[in-house]
């Protein structure tokens, strides 16, 4: 059974939850998706990633973060304001607010308590410093997630810091989404300590598994192979997935899965129900 929530988080944003297997939250482990830049919870694989770990008897979790630029409507960038008001430590804390929410039996009362979070591109990394934080989370998965937030040249920040603020396209939207100062300035000041992914990687000492494309030019496997040498081997599985993007073959709107999409969802799965 799927049902939706708005939730107000405590700094009174609101968030949109789809819940998927909602008679499963009692005895279930609840896994927790969290999408990427530019993403939200209903881009393209999203529902699809969710109602396959539905089937296979979990209790899970999607939302969109407050400031991702989709608004009521779900499916469309119409809040542009405050996608350029976002930072990395928002979406953290939103994070840590959702799985609170889960363990404080919002969603209906539950004696598991496990949690995984599985975590695409910019969400893997999110997913990585969360769980770090977070001794509730057991394992992590991340697809084609990035190595660093700092993505900037010293020019691009000197423009950035000269006008307030930094324009990215949205390729497919052929939308213009402006950066406000404020993800610049919250990069700056925490890329050392509370947005530092390859500490928090060091030191996370759960199970990860990590999933990339081999031809994703959006996030180079490189950064995934950089991710994996910080990683405890013991508890670290590394999935490279030949002649595959950043989104796996996948495309919005959703038009179906592929070979490669459907062999990483079991992958994953034997991932998790592994630990």
């Amino acid at each position: 059974m799927t049902k939706n929530f708005v939730h107000s988080t405590s700094r009174e944003n609101k968030i949109h939850i789809s819940v998927f297997g909602l008679e499963n939250v009692s005895k279930a482990p609840c896994l927790i998706f969290v999408h990427g830049f530019k993403g939200f919870k209903d881009w393209g694989f999203g529902p699809s990633i969710c109602t396959y770990f539905e089937e296979k008897g979990f209790f899970v979790l999607s939302f969109n973060f407050s400031h991702n630029g989709i608004g009521d409507s779900l499916t469309e960038f119409t809040e542009l304001d405050k996608f350029a008001e976002n930072t990395f430590s928002l979406e953290i804390e939103e994070l840590k607010e959702i799985i609170f929410l889960y363990l404080s039996n919002f969603f209906g009362e539950t004696e598991n308590k496990k949690i995984f979070l599985l975590g695409h591109s910019r969400g893997g990394a999110i997913s990585l410093l969360t769980a770090s934080q977070v001794k509730e989370v057991s394992s992590v998965a991340v697809w084609a997630c990035v190595s660093t937030f700092d993505r900037y040249s010293l020019r691009q920040k000197e423009e950035w810091k000269k006008n307030g603020s930094f324009d990215v396209f949205n390729s497919r939207t052929k939308q213009v989404m402006r950066l406000n100062h404020s993800l610049l300035e919250d990069l700056e000041q925490n890329k050392r300590n509370s947005l530092n992914i390859e500490k928090a990687v060091r030191y996370l000492h759960k199970p990860l598994f990590i999933a990339h494309g081999n031809q994703d030019l959006a996030v180079p496997i490189a950064e995934a192979e950089l991710i994996f040498s910080w990683a405890d081997k013991d508890l670290t599985e590394f999935y490279k997935i030949s002649n595959t993007g950043h989104t796996f073959n996948c495309k919005h709107p959703f038009d179906g899965s592929n070979s490669k999409f459907d062999l990483l969802l079991h992958k994953t799965f034997n991932f998790f129900t592994k630990y």
